[in-house]
């Protein structure tokens, strides 16, 4: 079952939201961080704590999350744009600045390491060209494509340039999103055991503590 409000729960004092704008405040390629929720009031308090931080944070459609896309590249021009989930705490800001060196090298309408994906759910980036998405904007998308953004362009690969990033292994089935109570739990286990500021800890540090971690819940059940 999913974890209402899980972007503001608490771990160790501090909202969940939060440790992913720590990690994002790393990225050295990113000019601005948006927090880009809904307009349903049960997303007021992220507003209120976005507000409370100085964090920018925008409000559009929460059905068509491509409107509410589009809605914020016409707010914050840029040549391109970022996507992360806010069910992340833990992504690695070194993968955000390595998915957009290599839309830097040009050409290319999207950089993803979902494509296949090889990094855990939790460590997904994708960069999307602003120009190419407004062009297809209005390209008739289906309803799951408008909720989720990107499937729009992979099952469309043929007419788009799509780069896809790997680890070095696959850890496709290793899971770092938040999404359930228990995902919630395994979290928290992971920053407790974290011995330094928890942004300071990279990809390869996280699947080590991760690995530690569900070692010890398995072995106490």
């Amino acid at each position: 079952m999913r974890l209402p409000g899980k972007v503001l729960y608490r771990v160790n004092g501090k909202p969940m939201l939060e440790y992913l704008l720590e990690r994002l405040d790393q990225c050295t390629s990113v000019d601005a961080v948006v927090v880009a929720t809904s307009t349903d009031q049960t997303d007021d308090p992220v507003e209120r704590y976005c507000r409370s931080r100085e964090r920018k944070c925008f409000r559009g459609s929460s059905e068509n999350v491509a409107s509410r896309f589009k809605d914020v590249v016409d707010r914050y021009r840029s040549d391109a744009f970022v996507r992360v989930s806010g069910d992340s705490p833990l992504l690695d800001p070194g993968l955000v600045d390595r998915a957009v060196g290599i839309f830097l090298q040009g050409g290319l309408d999207l950089v993803t390491n979902v494509f296949p994906r090889s990094y855990p759910r939790g460590q997904s980036v994708e960069v999307v060209r602003t120009e190419t998405f407004r062009r297809v904007f209005d390209d008739g998308w289906s309803n799951d494509e408008a909720q989720h953004v990107t499937p729009f362009f992979y099952r469309r690969q043929e007419a788009f340039r799509i780069v896809n990033f790997c680890a070095d292994a696959d850890y496709s089935g290793i899971h770092l999103a938040v999404d359930t109570a228990a995902d919630m739990e395994r979290f928290t286990a992971i920053v407790e055991a974290m011995e330094k500021p928890q942004w300071q800890y990279g990809f390869a540090e996280i699947l080590e503590i991760y690995k530690t971690v569900s070692s010890g819940r398995r072995s106490s059940t």
